[in-house]
This record gives structure tokens, C-alpha cells and sequence, in this order.
């Protein structure tokens, strides 16, 4: 088995799930007692928050880079970014190192072609859902993302950096975020990305009728399958 980095704590939840995956997948592969071979870089969450809120998109490409450059010193094979928006910062990583960073659209959107679908919901934080970096990756597999309204964006991203990122979960935030899935839907969606990596805390594929792609789970797994190879 190759060893996994790990660019964590954004957030520490995310970060948390992406390790019990990790390891839950390494036991299904591999057998009783095995655990995944990771290591884990944690950055300051207060810090890349701080960043964002600012634009600060060149400090965070340094900050990143400097991140997957630590894991690959330190013997990892491949670099795992533990948080969807960040991937933002994915092209400065690679060009830092010289092992595989495994990008979270590329890996969803070959589960969405596989299901063969044609246009998708994303939820995600407002830098996600705006911003055209995950998006053009969709449109590169042929798929048409719909995004939430204004103000459905803002209370998506309100809910991720006030309650998820902090463990918090309302039965409140969870009927929102339905409903705007089922409004999306009514647009022609055919499937959500769950497109923040704290998402799957709160929405499960019981919640809505359409297939629901956890960027969490298919990241992960997409690591471990090449881990394994």
C-alpha cells in the first residue's frame, strides 16, 4: 500500500471523515486489521479562513504549496486536498511536487458519467458554487452544474462555516438544504454534488430522491484504489 497525504484541518471535521474512510476502505480492500498508510499536514483553519474572506488567493497558493510539499518530503505518494474550495489552490500544489494531487471534481465527475447523468445540482461554499474553478471541470466531462439562488447560497455557506465546520448540526439547516435540492431538482438537476467536504454531516442519500455524490467518500476512495494498485 502507498501512503496517502493528507492537506487537513480545513476543516477538522472533513479532515476527520476523510481519515475514517481512509481506513475503513483500507480494511474492506485489504482485510481484518489493516489500516490506511496517511499522513496528515494540518493547517490553521483561522488562518485559510482569514485568507479566503480577504481574496488573498496568492498567500493561500504559498501556503499550499509549502503544505504538499511537506507530505511529499515526509514520504507521501499522493496528496489528498481535505477540502473542496481549497482546491482553488490545486494547480500551485502541483507545480510544487512531484507526486500525484488527486483533484475532488475530476474524481466526482467520473462517478457522475458513470451514472450518466447530464446536469447537476452543487452545494457547496459560496467560492465553490461562484466561482468557476470546479464548475469548468464539470463542463470538461460534458456536465451542466446548477447552482443554488442568491440567497440559497448564502445560507449554504452560512450553514458550512457557522454549524459544519464546527461539528454543529441542525435539523433546521438540514430541511434548507433539502429544499433548495428539491427546488434544483424542479430546474432539471439529475443529481447533487455534495460539494463541501462537510456536507455529507448532514445530508445523506435517504434525504432527496436523486443520487447524491459525497466529494468526501469518492475523493477518499479514489485515493485508496490507487494506493492499492
Amino acid at each position: 500500500m502507498q501512503t496517502i497525504g493528507l492537506i487537513g484541518g480545513i476543516t477538522p471535521q472533513s479532515t476527520i471523515l476523510y481519515y475514517q474512510i481512509l481506513n475503513a476502505l483500507a480494511e474492506k480492500h485489504l482485510g481484518n486489521s489493516h489500516t490506511a498508510k496517511c499522513i496528515i499536514n494540518s493547517v490553521d483553519f483561522g488562518q485559510i479562513h482569514k485568507l479566503q474572506a480577504a481574496g488573498r488567493w496568492d498567500l493561500l497558493d504559498e501556503l499550499m504549496a509549502s503544505a504538499g510539499k511537506n507530505l511529499e518530503n515526509a514520504g507521501a505518494n499522493m496528496i489528498l486536498i481535505c477540502a473542496n474550495t481549497m482546491h482553488l489552490t490545486i494547480e500551485a500544489i502541483r507545480n510544487a511536487v512531484s507526486i500525484p494531487v488527486i483533484h475532488i471534481a475530476e474524481a466526482t465527475a467520473e462517478k457522475i458519467v458513470a451514472q450518466k447523468l447530464k446536469t447537476v445540482a452543487l452545494l457547496g461554499t459560496k467560492y465553490t458554487m461562484e466561482l468557476d474553478f470546479y464548475k469548468n471541470v464539470l463542463t470538461s466531462f460534458g456536465i451542466k452544474t446548477l447552482i443554488p439562488n442568491a440567497e440559497e447560497r448564502e445560507e449554504v455557506h452560512r450553514v458550512i462555516y457557522e454549524e459544519l465546520s464546527k461539528g454543529a448540526l441542525s435539523e433546521s439547516s438540514r430541511e434548507a438544504y433539502i429544499n433548495i435540492i428539491h427546488r434544483l431538482q424542479k430546474e432539471g438537476a439529475e443529481g447533487v454534488i455534495l460539494g463541501c467536504t462537510e456536507i455529507p454531516l448532514l445530508i445523506k442519500q435517504k434525504d432527496v430522491s436523486i443520487p447524491v455524490f459525497d466529494t468526501t467518500t469518492i475523493h477518499a476512495t479514489k485515493a485508496m484504489e490507487l494506493a492499492i494498485r
